[in-house]
């Protein structure tokens, strides 16, 4: 299936050579003129390949540079913190929530439990 573009799906870690060879597949090169421009043989520009595929879940590099791109990997923006759901999406990704989302969540129990605590104490 791949990451989805609402973020919902696996987070994906790409290296900087992966990335390169999947904008590069993305503007069409074939595998050959991206290894001589990068600097690799074309058997590890094929294995890397099949990497992306793997780590994207895509079924070719076609597949992959679709899915990259639904993913906002290959959209030109820096990712920021703030690309995302926040501490609910780390936890549907199976991820450690990073500290920004663990102070938010925080927030947010505490007004949850003063919510409760004043509908209690009216209700008495």
């Amino acid at each position: 299936m791949g990451p989805s573009p609402s973020g919902g799906g696996p987070a994906v870690s790409l290296t900087e050579s992966e990335l390169a060879v999947l904008q590069r597949a993305a503007q069409g090169d074939t595998y050959a003129l991206i290894a001589r421009d990068l600097g690799y043989v074309e058997k590890s520009v094929s294995k890397m390949a099949l990497r992306l595929n793997r780590k994207l879940g895509a079924r070719n590099i076609t597949h992959a540079v679709l899915l990259a791109c639904q993913a906002g990997l290959l959209d030109g923006r820096p990712r920021r913190h703030g690309d995302h759901a926040g501490f609910a999406a780390h936890v549907r990704r199976g991820e450690e929530p990073c500290d920004a989302c663990w102070d938010g969540e925080r927030v947010y129990r505490q007004e949850k439990k003063a919510v409760r605590k004043a509908a209690v104490s009216n209700a008495a």
